[in-house]
């Protein structure tokens, strides 16, 4: 059986408000980061995670740390939520998960841009070609 793990963390990043979506399949951790502008209330996140969850651009797996689901003591655990609320920001993983993200579309980037500068380099070099035929001609 396979196990799956959600969690969305926002928080103020100056100017907008930032939201990082964690989703953890088998020890593989995925990534997402949505920009969301000004504060999102509670029913705009829900809808917007409705929306658009199928659609978000998640980050290569990488392997996430295994924690036990072991019962604890609803005290620990009260603490542990209340720690979690406290934290602002992203965690490690997903800081590293976002960073392959804009690794891999920064390497994409390049890539295209490299293949239409050769693709214009080589139709320049076709229309000279074709110019220089035209001269011999006597057109």
């Amino acid at each position: 059986m396979q196990k799956i793990e959600c969690k969305l963390t926002v928080f103020f990043d100056d100017p907008f408000w930032i939201g990082v979506y964690e989703r953890i399949i088998d020890g593989q951790l995925e990534a997402s980061k949505i920009t969301f502008g000004p504060e999102p209330k509670d029913y705009e996140i829900y809808d917007y995670l409705l929306k658009n969850l199928n659609r978000l651009r998640l980050s290569p797996p990488i392997k996430a740390d295994n924690k036990s689901t072991a019962l604890i003591n609803p005290k620990r655990r009260q603490r542990a939520i209340k720690k979690q609320l406290e934290n602002k920001g992203t965690g490690t993983k997903a800081q590293q998960a976002l960073k392959l993200q804009q690794a891999e579309g920064k390497e994409a980037r390049k890539k295209k841009s490299r293949w239409l500068r050769e693709q214009e380099k080589e139709r320049q070099f076709l229309a000279k070609q074709e110019k220089k035929k035209q001269k011999h001609k006597g057109h």
